[in-house]
């Protein structure tokens, strides 16, 4: 059962990291042009990767306080499941909490190299 409801968390967070990587792949795509404008005015690329990490770390804290608030009132009801763990486990939620922010780290960095790496011209001539 353990076994089970770990390959079940692994599948969860590797769906939510697709789903990330397609939000921030989504925003640099339709904001192509403001980041050219941007790097046209002189916007270094580490700006660039700064600004995306800024909006991924609003929907990661968004999601965390969610997640945190759903899974204090699920783990109440599902406390006869869990077996030599209280119902509230700190590191359960601090171990859940760096890998979802180290997959959002991994998820946010292709994006924002991407596009720290867009050439202004390129951005602005579409």
């Amino acid at each position: 059962m353990a076994w089970l409801s770990g390959c079940f968390g692994v599948l969860a967070m590797l769906v939510a990291a697709i789903g990330l990587y397609g939000v921030m792949s989504y925003l640099v795509t339709r904001r192509r042009i403001e980041i050219g404008v941007r790097m046209a005015l002189g916007a270094a690329p580490r700006t660039i990767i700064r600004m995306m990490f800024a909006e991924c770390g609003v929907l990661l804290a968004i999601g965390i306080a969610i997640g945190v608030a759903l899974a204090g009132v699920t783990l109440r009801y599902a406390a006869a499941l869990l077996y030599g763990l209280t119902p509230l486990d700190a590191s359960s939620f601090a171990l859940a909490i760096g890998v979802l922010g180290f997959a959002s780290v991994l998820a946010t960095w292709f994006p924002a190299r991407r596009a720290s790496r867009l050439a202004p011209t390129v951005a602005l001539r579409e």
